[in-house]
């Protein structure tokens, strides 16, 4: 027996899907004599005619490992594919270390603490990737004696 034309009549009243259509399967007559939809309508009323959600999967196990990254777990080694650049963005790094060291220097020339022409060598050194670090900044100025330890 074809009931796909009752099947598209429920789904659409019900909107939802067709393949959600469910039939109950002991009055299934009263489902193939039903060709308007009044006639769908009062068998949905009736419960003989009525849909299921359909099962997805759980989300319960993503959800945890979620909670777990968000606290800075499971980021070791052995979770990590691909490369440190492209995990982090190496262009970025540069910039924000960049920006630190001549902020720095900055600062330095202004308060009278080196005088240009040490600010503008210092310069050209972070510029030429001399320092690979702020702190490596700061241990160059110390042992050349540019900037004294107290400071």
């Amino acid at each position: 027996m074809d009931l796909s034309v009752q099947k598209r009549l429920a789904a659409e009243i019900l909107g939802v899907g067709v393949n959600n259509i469910k039939f109950d399967e002991e009055r299934i007559d009263l489902v193939q004599e039903a060709f308007t939809r009044e006639d769908i309508r009062a068998l949905i009323k009736d419960g003989v005619i009525y849909y299921e959600k359909p099962h997805r999967n759980s989300r319960g196990r993503i959800n945890r490992v979620k909670r777990q990254k968000k606290k800075g777990r499971r980021r070791g080694h052995g979770s990590r594919k691909g490369s440190k650049d492209a995990r982090v963005d190496s262009r970025r790094m540069w910039i924000n270390r960049i920006r630190k060291i001549r902020r720095y220097l900055k600062y330095l020339k202004d308060n009278d603490i080196i005088d240009t022409r040490t600010y503008r060598m210092l310069y050209r050194r972070a510029k030429g990737g001399a320092f690979r670090t702020f702190e490596s900044l700061k241990h160059y100025m110390e042992t050349e004696g540019i900037l004294k330890r107290k400071e």
